[in-house]
């Protein structure tokens, strides 16, 4: 038996959590631009996370997943509903309730199962939205970069979300309940700014935030001996920072035009300053992948050397920006 949500049109976004939030929304009667999801959920950030596991560091532009949801649900006066089970029956018909219902669901999942996906990485923090199912497969809408309207498999699907490991939530759905209007959009605006800017300047540990960035530009001078397989390591570590649902820039491109959506709604001299500032810095971040790339594509170790550099000037001006938003 074949169940498809009708009407369903797919929200166009870059990044999975806040593509998956813009299809939720605009169905549950709210349409706001990606950035301006991706602003109210507080979601710039910065990560260097490596470890004796992990066969090369990984490095991350935003908070933590499932955070952003949380955030911009705080921030909106949305009710989130969320399901988990370590039972796979459990979590399919948590899913298969809320399609007949005519209720689309936000599935949280491991990339490296879905059909559809081209490049096969573990990725547990992937978020997708599902909108119908059939006997054989799962109808669902993803980020513009994955196709938009796609599907896969209901065993391939029942994998990614029940998967395991770094990220990784079992069996995790949610649903935003309906909404007759939006809360006032300035006082959550100002209250986001300067959340996001708190939490980035003030860092419970020295590899998040602005101080990641610095750690970064010192910990990537010693990639060379951190790697049995440099260049693969170093060309993946390019694209992923800049082509993996990030919206482009590690996510600085997002955070950049919230910035002047803000900046057009609040008129307000140290948020304009504050987007000419990342207007300046998102380039940046293109250049440091770019050479990250060329590294591994040449075998040239000198391009981490400037890497490395210009990681300090982008954390001086992030810890200027952050700090005008405080």
């Amino acid at each position: 038996m074949t169940t498809v949500i009708e009407d369903f049109v797919p929200y166009q976004g870059e990044h999975c959590e806040t593509t998956a939030i813009g299809n939720l929304l605009q169905y549950a009667g709210v349409y706001l631009s990606e950035s301006m999801l991706f602003g109210l959920g507080q979601g710039l950030g910065f990560i260097y996370w490596d470890s004796k596991a992990m066969d090369f560091p990984f490095i991350g532009g935003r908070v933590k997943p499932d955070i952003l949801t949380a955030n911009l649900a705080d921030r909106l006066g949305l009710t989130v509903r969320f399901q988990e089970t370590s039972s796979v029956n459990k979590a399919w018909q948590n899913v298969r309730n809320c399609i007949e219902h005519g209720i689309p669901v936000g599935l949280k999942l491991d990339s490296f199962y879905l059909d559809y996906f081209k490049n096969k990485v573990h990725f547990a923090g992937h978020y997708a939205v599902l909108y119908g199912i059939d006997e054989e497969y799962a109808y669902m809408a993803d980020t513009r970069q994955q196709g938009g309207r796609v599907k896969t498999r209901l065993t391939s699907l029942a994998a990614a979300r029940n998967a395991k490991g770094p990220m990784s939530s079992r069996n995790r759905s949610f649903t935003f309940e309906p909404i007759d209007a939006l809360p006032p959009l300035v006082p959550a605006i100002r209250e986001s700014l300067t959340m996001n800017a708190h939490d980035y300047l003030n860092p419970p540990i020295r590899n998040i935030g602005n101080k990641g960035i610095v750690k970064m530009s010192d910990e990537i001078l010693k990639w060379p001996s951190r790697s049995n397989n440099l260049d693969h390591d170093l060309c993946l570590t390019a694209l992923l920072m800049e082509r993996a649902g990030t919206g482009g820039a590690l996510f600085r491109n997002l955070y950049r035009d919230y910035l002047k959506e803000c900046a057009d709604r609040l008129e307000d001299p140290r948020i304009e300053q504050a987007h000419h500032l990342f207007t300046e810095i998102a380039p940046m971040w293109v250049s440091v992948s770019a050479l990250i790339d060329r590294a591994g594509r040449t075998g040239d170790h000198k391009e981490l050397v400037q890497a490395s550099k210009l990681l300090l000037e982008i954390a001086d001006k992030e810890r200027t920006a952050m700090e005008l938003l405080l």
